[in-house]
């Protein structure tokens, strides 16, 4: 019996980009029924993060024109990841499996066909992977696959060209929610999961209408977020760093002290200024790193709901 699979999409406004992700979306769907390769009772949902257009208008006339699309639609915009994981933790408990994709068509809608058939063969999670990155800008590539290496480098798993394009079962979906932190970095939460998974690859397409919601800044926000979410690393250079300085203070200290025994101190203000410079530099780029954890700790201790949930538009809706 053809399982019941459920797709959530995270929307932004997305009014220029939707009607179209709907179209292609519901061919998918039907097609795959057709196929009995999952169950007629299959959905896809639509979660509004707190659009500013007509993107809610869009998705609740898509409602009641067709029943195999659904809308949950946040309080206010509580970013990417929480809208992603409001519409995961709302639907999951209804299907056998969950595949997550973003609005903007640039992720390839037939390789859902392959995670199906992966998720059918045992796979509990199947990762969307970038065969390549040939659309990208150069920048744009070399700052993604510098972020990948970053990560690896520090000690966070993420799977090296995954975005939040994937399959999740049930349980899979069940173990997510066990995890409560507030500073969410899906990428690296999946990974932690454990159980059976698998990849397929596809090459992403360009946006097909409509501004990215991941301008370079809120692109090194969202890495930062990842490293300091799922790696200590940072907190032990500043140790490591600090013990060099140390050392080499020492030295330093020495050298004077031999220096003025033997008399031939000599006024160094230069030297003595590059020293206060590198040590003041020092000191504030580790507050700031030390800050930042605390700063997370600060948000995590208070266990404020991570979003909440306006209106749900399911099957019961009239």
């Amino acid at each position: 019996m053809p399982g019941i699979l459920f797709m959530v999409v995270p929307c932004y406004n997305e009014e220029a980009v939707l009607p179209e992700t709907t179209h292609r979306l519901r061919e998918k769907f039907s097609a795959l029924i057709q196929q009995e390769l999952i169950s007629p009772q299959s959905r896809i949902v639509y979660v509004d993060d707190g659009s500013k257009d007509k993107t809610w208008e869009i998705i609740c006339d898509t409602h009641r024109q067709d029943r195999l699309f659904r809308g949950v639609k946040l309080s206010r915009n509580r970013g990417h990841q929480n809208a992603l994981l409001a519409g995961l933790m709302t639907v999951y408990s209804e299907a056998d499996a969950v595949i997550s994709m973003d609005a903007d068509l640039q992720d390839d809608i037939n390789a859902i066909d392959e995670m199906v058939k992966k998720f059918n063969e045992g796979a509990d999670i199947v990762y969307g992977v970038r065969s390549k990155r040939e659309t990208d800008t150069f920048f744009k590539r070399a700052t993604a696959e510098g972020f990948y290496k970053v990560m690896h480098a520090l000690g966070a798993k993420v799977v090296y060209n995954h975005a939040d394009f994937r399959l999740m079962s049930r349980r899979a979906l069940a173990a997510l929610s066990e995890y409560g932190e507030i500073n969410l970095f899906l990428r690296g939460m999946v990974t932690l999961i454990g159980y059976k998974t698998d990849i397929v690859y596809y090459e992403r397409s360009e946006r097909f209408a409509g501004e990215s919601k991941y301008p370079l800044k809120k692109m090194l926000s969202f890495a930062w977020d990842g490293i300091t979410s799922f790696s200590v690393k940072p907190l032990q250079i500043i140790t490591a760093l600090g013990m060099v300085v140390c050392f080499l203070s020492v030295i330093g200290l020495i050298y004077c002290l031999v220096s003025w025994i033997c008399g031939s101190v000599v006024p160094g203000w230069t030297s003595m200024t590059m020293i206060v410079l590198l040590l003041g530099g020092v000191q504030l780029l580790s507050l700031g790193i030390i800050g930042e954890y605390i700063g997370k700790i600060y948000g995590e201790v208070k266990h404020r709901p991570r979003y909440l949930v306006e209106t749900y538009l399911n099957d019961e809706e009239k």
